[in-house]
């Protein structure tokens, strides 16, 4: 005869099951679907215009491109106007409908993923804004101008003249890969998970011991 053990032991599996599938078909958003594009909208809109007016003051203020700078933080930081053809800090010249092309593969993919993903990081969200907003200011100025605005300069290193959006580009990625592999609260919950299973396994084992136990004395 199956004793009182393994019938509860067989009952709190299956009751397991049915909670895990229903753990799996509740799709629930966070951060919340509008909190994610509001970030989206902002963050990204804000740098586009700040890099714009950053570069169109600096089109306007500063000597001819190729002639010196002017010096902002004496052996640190000078601003020198620039006009790349390439992509972020002067790198791949030449390509302007490539990287047109590129930054709007960008701008959906972080899109398609941010309203498809359940769980996301806000530091996520935030590192993909920032980062599309500084692909569309630079897309801007290829389609506007044919190139793109460079002005800031690093006088303490040898290094690629840069814009606001390349700052944001940089940044965005940095946030979004801590976000993705510290903070993913998928990545968490898959923790979670494991450590439940680890958790419920252990427990299982212990009551079918001490359910063996209570049939020998039984007999």
């Amino acid at each position: 005869m199956l004793s009182d053990g393994w019938y509860l032991d067989t009952w709190l599996k299956l009751e397991g099951l049915v909670v895990a599938k229903k753990r799996v078909d509740v799709k629930e958003f966070k951060p919340p679907l509008l909190w994610r594009l509001g970030v989206l909208l902002v963050v990204g809109v804000t740098v586009a215009c700040f890099d714009q007016i950053a570069k169109a003051v600096a089109r306007v203020a500063l000597s001819p491109a190729g002639t010196v700078g002017v010096q902002v933080i004496p052996g640190i930081l000078n601003f020198e106007l620039v006009y790349n053809e390439g992509a972020a800090f002067g790198l791949g010249e030449g390509y302007t409908l490539v990287f047109v092309t590129l930054a709007v593969i960008m701008v959906m993919a972080s899109l398609i993923y941010l309203l498809r993903a359940p769980l996301v990081s806000s530091w996520e969200v935030v590192g993909l804004a920032l980062v599309c907003g500084g692909a569309v200011g630079n897309a801007i100025d290829r389609v506007a101008h044919g190139v793109v605005t460079d002005f800031i300069a690093t006088a303490f290193i040898d290094f690629p003249v840069f814009n606001i959006a390349d700052i944001g580009i940089t940044v965005g990625v940095v946030v979004a890969l801590i976000g993705f592999i510290f903070l993913s609260p998928a990545n968490l919950a898959a923790r979670e998970r494991a450590e439940a299973e680890r958790t419920a396994h252990a427990d299982s084992a212990i009551r079918r011991r001490a359910s063996r136990k209570s049939g020998r004395k039984g007999r």
